[in-house]
């Protein structure tokens, strides 16, 4: 499932937080976004979702136009932020919402949903709570297994191993790795965390002030130092 980025701008006021000419995203690749704070990955990130209006260029999935075709909504699993969840709903209605979407049958999700038993570590389903009386590292995690659970074949993730305590930070990284090895999904994550990031993505694009300013291959997390060498220099 290849994603095409072809002039891409997002200004607000007199600022360009965002200007990529040109980036194609081949299937199966796990690509790694990181940069300071400010450098623009949320903003590829919502643009990607259709979730903010590009000034000018195009964001292309599968051939078509993201802002046109709402055809890739069907296949595209993503968590941002917990505005993406539905406070008021139990973890397990919105995992049924959030089926009852994808055709996913009762059955099948609560199949799904045993892929994801070590990450909830017992304390998501059958607490009877509203999600919006958890923690933000389970509220984070109800929002990426929602992501994962449609077995997506792009997947998107803002900053995922936020609020995560170590234990789930690792269980995480593993299951991006897992859906991407079983699948073949295409994923795109963000993230301030270079280890995880390393251990994670295929390539990674680095920004500063809504520019690629490199293109880092990583095998086997080789582009850990580049990283750490590049951000140790500011």
């Amino acid at each position: 499932m290849e994603l095409i980025i072809k002039n891409l701008t997002k200004v607000y006021g007199d600022r360009t937080v965002l200007d990529i000419p040109q980036q194609t995203i081949t299937s199966g690749e796990i690509i790694g976004l990181v940069g300071n704070n400010g450098a623009g990955k949320t903003t590829i990130l919502r643009l990607m979702l259709d979730l903010i209006k590009a000034d000018s260029g195009e964001v292309r999935s599968n051939g078509n136009a993201v802002n046109e075709d709402s055809q890739w909504k069907t296949y595209t699993g993503s968590y941002i932020d917990k505005r993406f969840l539905i406070p008021f709903y139990t973890p397990e209605e919105f995992f049924h919402f959030v089926a009852k979407l994808y055709n996913i049958k009762q059955k099948e999700l609560n199949k799904r949903l045993e892929e994801y038993h070590q990450m909830m570590h017992d304390e998501i389903l059958g607490t009877g709570k509203q999600i919006r009386h958890f923690s933000e590292g389970n509220q984070q995690k109800i929002g990426i297994i929602a992501a994962m659970i449609i077995n997506p074949t792009v997947l998107i993730l803002d900053e995922p191993f936020n609020y995560l305590d170590p234990s789930s930070q690792i269980v995480v990284a593993k299951l991006i790795k897992q859906i991407n090895e079983r699948l073949a999904t295409t994923v795109i994550v963000s993230s301030h965390n270079l280890t995880y990031i390393t251990d994670v993505a295929t390539r990674i694009l680095l920004l500063e002030k809504g520019k690629i300013i490199k293109d880092v291959p990583n095998k086997n997390g080789s582009a850990l130092d580049e990283l750490t060498g590049y951000f140790a220099s500011m």
